[in-house]
């Protein structure tokens, strides 16, 4: 059974990736709003809310510009690069659809609900 949803979840944008319930990928962070969201969830022991951006050319994509349809994730190792970029291991652990961006100047933050596995967006 799912534990219910937190109130809302730092969103990581991610290019060229799909990230799926128990896969574990390693990611490199660059963006600052993405490794501001990363700092979040390292602070409050969080998960974090992955989903792929609509256009991975985009350097500085919008909340239109992010799917709808991602995954909660668990942070397993962050590693700060001293190019100030950051390497993150990170585990999927459940499907999820953003319901609703939440205002925050500092990094992507959503709402979320659980998708059922035959449930599409």
């Amino acid at each position: 059974m799912l534990e219910p949803l937190n109130a809302s979840y730092p969103v990581l944008p991610l290019r060229d990736i799909v990230v799926f319930p128990h896969m574990i990928v390693p990611l490199f962070v660059g963006r600052d709003k993405s490794v501001r969201a990363l700092e979040e969830v390292m602070s409050d022991d969080k998960q974090i809310l992955l989903s792929s951006q609509i256009d991975p050319a985009e350097d500085d994509p919008e909340a239109e510009g992010i799917f709808k349809a991602g995954v909660l994730a668990n942070v397993l190792q962050l590693l700060k690069l001293p190019d100030g970029t950051v390497k993150v291991l990170v585990e999927g652990q459940a499907r999820v659809r953003i319901t609703e961006y939440l205002e925050n100047d500092n990094f992507f933050e959503a709402r979320a609900e659980y998708l059922k596995p035959a449930q599409s967006i």
